[in-house]
């Protein structure tokens, strides 16, 4: 694979020769492996719609969905080749490739709300954690949401000792394989346009998404329980290949800024309701059971997923955790 992403970075590296002409448009390719009618995908076509419009045509934007042209482990790669130009990849992804600080985000209930959340990304601890992708050879621009998540089996999950022994799918991520070790739970690493088919084939028992992900991908359809739990949020960097941001010409990269600003706008927005429609989508569907958790079981599955902080804290950072427990004014118990 590394191989066909040197090739398709050499071709990349040929399509941009430098400023645009109205007979040779730079062509940025933007590559994610989520449905279209998901809140990033929907974000993403909003980009290539700005983004075409305000540099009158000099930027060609493709976008590529559902894992189209990588898979979760090859498109960090591919970005830092320049085979893709853009990429929205989830916070947990950039552990893998040495920026431990992202999975700070996988901390469970560590973000109570999005207003809270907002305060991280939009205020200096956000600008703080893109600035540590420079050095990666990519360039931070913006924060997506997808929502927060919800855990899914085909058993009726209540309190912790109801996952022990379930082998979960999690994203690439030492904080997420500590949360369901902390339940029990055998976490087991999966790229997500395999998550379906391992549900119903019975490679693994459960996973954790937020409602529009489980609904789109139809996970819904194979899995009889969700649990309404809320205790992760996923969200996404969206970032660019540096040495092709930092060629562009300024007032190109000035255009693309303002696409970019006002498609996280939009793209944020719609994350809500995307979720509350796919909640009411797969009610109505009755192929899941929604449960709802008792203040007490909530309390119970905080309780359990404490010792996750300190299992992480050398990984993630203490100094960084703090930081983020004082902007959230909360921590797993409260």
């Amino acid at each position: 694979m590394r191989k066909l992403i040197l090739a398709a970075a050499s071709i990349a590296a040929l399509t941009f020769v430098g400023p645009a002409s109205a007979q040779s448009p730079i062509v940025l390719k933007f590559s994610h492996v989520v449905a279209t009618n998901t809140p990033k995908g929907q974000a993403a076509e909003k980009f290539k719609e700005l983004a075409e419009k305000y540099t009158g045509g000099k930027v060609k934007v493709e976008v590529y969905p559902n894992s189209q042209l990588y898979k979760d482990k090859e498109e960090l790669e591919a970005l830092q080749l320049g085979a893709v130009q853009m990429l929205a990849p989830s916070n947990s992804k950039f552990g893998p490739i040495g920026v431990k600080e992202f999975e700070v985000f996988d901390l469970p209930y560590i973000l109570p709300d999005l207003k809270t959340l907002r305060k991280v990304t939009d205020g200096p601890l956000g600008a703080q954690l893109l600035k540590k992708l420079d050095s990666k050879g990519m360039t931070g621009l913006a924060y997506w949401d997808n929502g927060f998540k919800q855990m899914s089996a085909n058993k009726k999950l209540v309190a912790p000792s109801d996952y022990k022994g379930l082998k979960f799918r999690i994203q690439s991520s030492k904080v997420l394989e500590a949360q369901f070790r902390s339940l029990g739970a055998i976490p087991q690493v999966m790229a997500f346009s395999e998550v379906y088919q391992a549900l119903q084939t019975g490679v693994v028992d459960g996973q954790e998404n937020t409602w529009s992900n489980i609904y789109t991908q139809k996970m819904h359809e194979v899995q009889k329980y969700i649990t309404e739990t809320n205790h992760g949020y996923i969200g996404y960097v969206v970032v660019v290949n540096k040495k092709f941001w930092d060629g562009l010409p300024a007032d190109i990269r000035e255009q693309l800024d303002k696409a970019m600003k006002e498609a996280t706008a939009y793209g944020n927005s719609q994350s809500a309701k995307e979720n509350e429609d796919a909640l009411a989508e797969i009610k109505k569907s009755g192929k899941s059971e929604i449960v709802k958790l008792t203040p007490e079981q909530d309390e119970a599955m905080r309780k359990a997923m404490l010792p996750v902080y300190k299992d992480v804290a050398p990984r993630v950072g203490q100094p960084l955790i703090d930081e983020f427990l004082k902007e959230t004014g909360r921590g797993p118990m409260n």
